[in-house]
Parts: C-alpha cells; structure tokens; sequence
C-alpha cells in the first residue's frame, strides 16, 4: 500500500504530506483545488513524462516521493526479480525535477524512467480520467484479456512474438530472393572483387592503432629528435650539465658529511638523486641510438596507413568490422554459387517456422477463449453490481488475415444493455458513463486476478449520479477490503465510504496561490459530504442529509 505522498515545490503546493490509510482513501474539494495536481505528483514519481506547467515559477527543483509497504509475498518476489532490494518491508520512489532534467531513485539508487515505470506496475494501478475511453479501441480489449490471462499465456505469448519476428525476417529475405541469373552473376563478380581486395591486405587485429602511432613518431620525427638531443645535453654531458653539476654538489657535501649525521643523510639522498639521473641520461642515450626516422619506413607506414583507411571507408569502422563485412561477403558468395540449394533451404525454413508459428497462434487462441468467457462472466456480475440490470457482456473472435506479434486473434468486447437488443461492439455503443462504469467493473474483477496493492481512481463517477453512484460507491467499497483504494470524487455518495477523507483546498497567501490537503475527522467529513451535497449554503437539514449519509454508509462496511 501507499502510506506517505510528499510533494514539494509542484504547481500550487508549496509543501504537502499526506499519510494514507488501508480501504477508502477519499479525496474531495472544489472545482479547482487542486486534486489533479496530487495524482499529477504520484504520476511523477511514477515516471510520467514532466509537463512544464507542473513546476512553480521561482527557479526550485521541485520533488516528489512515495513511500510504499509491501506485505504481499508475490509482490515481494516480482521486486525481487526487479532487483529491488526491500527496506523494513519499504520501497521508495522519489523524483526530483528541475527545468532542465529529472533525476528518478528507488530506494536511494538513481534509476532510468522505464525501469522506474516497470517497478512502479507492481505497486499500483492508477485509472485516470479519460482511460475509459480507451475501451473505444480493440486492441485495448485483448490486452485486458490477456493481462488477466497471464499466468498461462505469458511464456506462449513471449515464444509467439519472437517466431513471429524471425518468421517474418524469413519471408522478408525469401520475397528479397528471387533474383534472375543475370543480376546473379553481376552481384557474384562484385562481391569477388570486394572480397580479393579485402584479402589481399592481410589485415591483422591491431595493427592500425600501431600504424598510427608509428605515423605519428614519424611525422614529429624531427621535433623529437631535437628534443631528445637538447635534454641529454642539458643532463648527461658538458661542463654545466645536471649529471656534472650533481656531482659537483657531491664531492662538497662528501668532504664534510662525517662532522654531522644530517648532512651525511642529505649526501645519501643525493647520490640516489645522482644514481637516478645516471640511469635516465642511460635510456636517453639508447633510445637515440635506437631509434631512425628514415623516409623510406615512413613511406611504408604512411602508405599501409591510407589502404586500412581506404577500407575502412568502405567496409567498416574498425578492422574487426572490416573482417565481419568479409566473412558475410564470403558467405553470400557461398550462396550465391549454389543458388538452388539455398531458395530450398530457405522455403523448407520458412515453411518450417510458419508451422510452429500456426501451431502457437491456435494454442494462445484457444487459451484466450477459455480466459475470456471465464472473464466476461465475471464483468457480467459486476456490471450488475453497478445498476446495468440486464446486460449481457462477451467477447468475439475473429481470425486476422495474416499473423501479427500478436497472434491471430482479431478479439473485442461485445455488449448489450437493453432486453432483447443483441450485444454488439462494446466502443460503438457505450456512452460515456457506460464506459466509465464498464471500466471499474473491469479494474475489480482484474484486481482480484492481480497482486496490486494500491488503485487510484481519478473521478471515476464521470458521468454517473444517483442509485447508479450509489451503486458504484458500494462496489468500490468492496474493492476497498481487499485493496487499497485512492479516489478523487465530486459524489457524495462515494465520499461517504471513506475510511479515510482528504480535503483538498486553495488558498491565498501574500498574493500567492497554494493547495494544501489534510485528513478530515468524523465531524469535518459530515461537512464535507454537505457541502457536496448542498453547494453553497449549508443548511441544518443538509447536515442532517449527509450524517445520514455516512451512518448508512459505516452500515453497509
């Protein structure tokens, strides 16, 4: 569950805390108050893309954390798989933005906006406004079928997209096949030429980066050699070089180092002073007599130099590319020479993998079906629950003219809520209560197949009022004993089952503008709920209405 929200320095709240409880978490204030900006910071700190208008204007990186407790072991293991190591049975999610960037951490480590998004969908579920009306869209039904699915489609539905991408690479070189004998033996010629060319420069691992070292000493021979020369004369010869100077200095210091312990120390340290430039003036006196800068060996360094380059331009970025665009050249070769053979091997390949993948396609189909009637009941039920009195609720499966990476299910929700109306496509017929309620009964009946600890519904009553809400805010509650529920409601009829009632309101301050939201009591909730229910002036009987209200509701819990 999600026990602490902290949101600093975003849009209208300056500084907010909120502890949240087990059940029904209510959230409820004016038009206005600010209640989207508390689901925009638990989206935030979700990973959600940081719109501009979301941070205030004094120049402060804003921040947002969530504090999630995880009982559940499932839950705890899928984290596990996450490398999401646990903290007295805790997980935080924090974000911090500035103009510029946002930094995303999870448990204190800095992590990637998708991995924060995959760990964040173990935790919870948020139903925004208008995700109903994502239900307009097929393929959003058979990803509901087989979210619920999963446990014995997810290993066959993995196995099936990745037969289906290598079966399509397969058709894609068998259409890319069917060359005449003419282009045949054009490619062959041209593929021979570019492979001789590579061959014949003998081209070992490594031997450009030596090349170019050599080039670089050789174009800069003359500066080093100058170099070199003025340094060995100014510490190993001459009248006034360090070697002769050093050993000046030592036979002063020898005459008199047997009359004081320190100086005798300081004539040790000289003379390994005098032992180390010994052996430098040693190295630089070998180095030039080993070393040449002819123009000969410079010809043959530059001129093996520009053919690595020249292939390279032309084969690759490196040697080891060079070498790989060499050996695919001489495997096309190899085909090319017996074409017949491999137009055979390919279509018994093709032919092969296109079995397996029909054979897969019809196994995840036939899954699904069972899923889905199992799965249409169950919304059938809760749509009942929530005043559709005589609805029937199924799925329809259609065969795609070709398979997709999705299998070849064609599938969608059909729907009927009038007696003796046939079902027919759920997205051509809902309105937009319809949906809204469509949607809930399907978010409980999947909570119940999932692990998900926390749901928050954004104004989930769009579109609903009377029995209807009351029927939506008994099943919600509902939902509340098994899950935690965070809901943004405008109903009075919901809020009243609160186990948990935050207020959010606007204020002005020094003429600026902030939100705050806090947990109401018992008596503050009845005012609330009245005010909800009354408008503007709240009158004894409306008081009376909404502590009515909140008896029956505690009745019903």
């Amino acid at each position: 569950m999600l026990q602490n929200l902290h949101v600093k320095n975003l849009a209208l709240i300056n500084e907010s805390e909120v502890e949240f409880s087990n059940g029904m978490n209510i959230l409820s204030g004016e038009t206005g108050a600010g209640k989207s900006i508390i689901i925009g910071s638990i989206n935030l700190a979700l990973g959600e893309k940081v719109q501009k208008e979301m941070l205030r204007d004094n120049g402060e990186s804003a921040f947002v954390e969530l504090i999630f407790l995880v009982e559940d072991e499932k839950t705890k293991k899928a984290l596990e798989e996450l490398e999401v190591e646990l903290e007295d049975d805790q997980v935080i999610l924090s974000r911090k933005i500035t103009a510029g960037r946002a930094v995303g951490r999870v448990n204190g480590e800095a992590v990637s906006v998708s991995r924060m998004k995959e760990i964040a969908a173990v935790l919870i579920d948020i139903h925004g406004q208008h995700e109903h009306q994502s239900l307009l869209s097929k393929k959003k039904h058979l990803d509901i079928l087989d979210e619920y699915a999963k446990e014995e489609l997810a290993e066959k539905k993995e196995k099936m997209t990745l037969l289906y991408h290598q079966y399509k690479k397969e058709k894609e070189e068998w259409a890319n096949s069917n060359v005449d004998v003419e282009e045949r033996n054009r490619e062959l010629s041209f593929l021979e030429y570019e492979v001789k060319e590579i061959e014949d420069a003998h081209l070992t691992l490594g031997e450009d980066e030596t090349l170019e070292t050599d080039f670089r000493k050789f174009s800069n021979g003359k500066k080093i050699m100058e170099a070199i020369q003025e340094s060995y004369s100014l510490t190993g010869e001459g009248m006034e070089s360090a070697s002769e100077l050093l050993s000046r200095a030592l036979r002063e210091l020898s005459m008199v180092s047997d009359y004081d312990e320190k100086i005798a120390a300081m004539e040790q340290e000289l003379i390994e002073i005098d032992n180390l430039l010994s052996d430098f003036n040693h190295e630089i006196s070998g180095y030039m007599s080993d070393t040449e800068f002819d123009d000969e060996t410079f010809y043959e360094v530059e001129k093996r130099l520009d053919l690595i380059n020249h292939l390279k331009s032309k084969y690759g970025a490196d040697i080891p590319a060079i070498l790989q665009s060499l050996q695919e050249k001489q495997d096309r070769i190899q085909v090319l020479s017996d074409y017949e053979q491999y137009l055979e091997k390919l279509k018994n390949q093709m032919e092969k993998t296109k079995k397996e993948l029909t054979k897969l396609c019809e196994e995840v189909s036939e899954i699904r079906k069972k899923h889905a009637v199992v799965l249409c009941e169950a919304i059938t039920e809760a749509l009942k629950d929530l005043n559709f009195l005589d609805v029937q609720f199924t799925m329809n499966f259609e065969v795609l003219n070709d398979f997709s990476a999705n299998g070849i299910d064609d599938a969608e929700f059909m729907i009927s809520t009038n007696p003796g109306e046939p079902v027919k496509p759920l997205g051509k017929i809902a309105s937009g209560g319809e949906l809204s309620r469509i949607m809930l009964a399907i978010k409980t009946v999947m909570a119940e197949n999932d692990h998900i600890g926390t749901l928050i519904f954004d104004e989930i009553d769009s579109g609903i009022s009377g029995r209807t809400a009351q029927m939506v805010s008994e099943k919600m509650n509902l939902l509340g004993k098994s899950h935690q529920i965070i809901c943004i409601t405008h109903l009075p009829q919901i809020a009243a089952m609160a186990d948990s009632h935050y207020l959010i309101e606007k204020s002005v301050e020094n003429q600026n503008t902030y939100s705050r939201i806090h947990r109401l009591e018992e008596e503050d909730s009845v005012k609330e709920l009245a005010r909800m229910l009354g408008g503007v002036e709240i009158t004894d009987t409306v008081l009376e209405s909404a502590r009515e209200m909140k008896h029956l509701a505690y009745m019903k819990k």
